[in-house]
């Protein structure tokens, strides 16, 4: 007698017993005498029998044993509470393999936080490799654009006939470029997301979403505006040069116009709304919603495109800040004479190490600090 009918059997000679012996049992194995067990407590029998009949071969149901083959301890605290709502037998088998599955899969690696994460919809998650060139394919398998190095660019004849947004993830200590679907060119600096549509639509504005900072060079269409939402802040153009900043520990939101001309407004009071030329900066305070204008050194806001940092007149808790994203560190200052010291200084990431720019600043204002593993501590 084969496995399958012995079972049967079993089912059949204990169907209207008024308890369960031991040696009705006999023959079977261990996983088939804890899967017999449970369906007579919760009188399933029925229903089991009616699912075995359907089964044709001894190798249908060896597979959907081994399937089901975990251990007690694993399966059997949340199979009998779920068994009480099950109304057919193949709840049983269905649970029993979702307990297989959940044992056979791979456990997923981690991603590192210094990768450059792109979220395509959903779960997924993919990492950029810096230098690679390789096809930006969506989950449905349409060709979007292609990596080429430290920039994305996505195509303007995809085959998407609806808005599908991607987002950018850049850590600490590295920059990206994206170039959008209209030809507009994003520089992403470090500890930013921005996110976008992988391709814009004919009708409406171009809108896109950003935490962190970014230069535009945005692509003239005046029939279609170029919107960047940061927080509450909203800065519309048509076709220019800017950069904006938006770091969620930032008191502000700040962008500085470089050539064209932008609006800034805000969603808490929409009639505060200005409008910036060239060389001026605007800046949106979180706390009181004031927004304000006045004119700047426009590289001071804009080298660290080529990996330039300036400071004038800032205070070393803001420089720490920038130093932090940009070297991929952390600094914990215990000095609070040095934390409000107001110094002028410019690095270059690519030139300089951190150890350079804390001896640097250590010669303009003496104090002792330690670099270990990418932690910096100043006493």
């Amino acid at each position: 007698m084969s496995g399958l009918d012995k079972l049967k059997s079993v089912l059949k000679s204990i169907q209207d017993a008024p308890e369960l012996e031991n040696d009705a049992l006999e023959g079977l194995t261990e996983s088939e005498r804890e899967m017999v067990d449970t369906l007579y407590r919760e009188n399933l029998l029925s229903e089991a029998l009616d699912f075995l009949e359907d089964m044709d071969t001894e190798e249908e149901w060896n597979q959907l044993l081994q399937k089901m083959t975990v251990s007690k301890k694993r399966r059997f605290p949340f199979l009998k509470p779920l068994l009480k709502y099950a109304a057919i037998f193949v709840g049983l088998l269905a649970i029993g393999y979702i307990a297989y599955q959940s044992q056979n899969i791979k456990p997923e690696i981690p991603i590192s936080e210094t990768a450059i994460k792109l979220r395509m919809g959903g779960d997924e998650v993919k990492v950029i490799e810096e230098g690679e060139r390789q096809q930006i394919i969506s989950t449905s398998g349409k060709v979007l654009g292609v990596q080429n190095g430290n920039k994305i660019s996505y195509r303007s004849d995809s085959e998407m006939n609806e808005l599908v947004y991607n987002e950018l993830e850049i850590p600490f200590g590295k920059i990206f470029d994206v170039e959008l679907s209209d030809g507009t060119l994003v520089h992403l600096n470090s500890g930013t997301k921005m996110r976008y549509p992988v391709k814009f639509m004919n009708n409406g504005k171009r809108e896109v979403f950003i935490e962190g900072e970014a230069y535009f060079k945005v692509t003239k269409d005046k029939a279609h505006p170029f919107v960047v939402h940061a927080e509450e802040v909203a800065v519309e153009v048509l076709g220019t040069e800017f950069n904006i900043s938006s770091y969620k520990e930032d008191a502000e939101i700040k962008t500085v116009l470089v050539e064209g001309s932008v609006s800034m407004s805000n969603s808490l009071i929409p009639s505060d709304n200005i409008v910036l030329v060239p060389g001026k900066k605007g800046a949106w305070n979180k706390a009181s919603y004031a927004t304000t204008s006045e004119d700047v050194d426009v590289t001071q806001y804009t080298g660290w495109i080529k990996g330039e940092l300036v400071f004038k007149n800032t205070s070393f808790s803001a420089m720490a800040k920038k130093l932090e994203r940009s070297y991929n560190v952390t600094i914990k200052n215990n000095n609070s004479l040095l934390g409000d010291k107001i110094l002028n200084a410019h690095f270059h990431v690519n030139i300089e190490s951190i150890e350079d720019v804390m001896r640097s600043i250590g010669e303009i204002y003496a104090f002792e600090y330690t670099i270990k593993e990418g932690n910096i501590t100043i006493d």
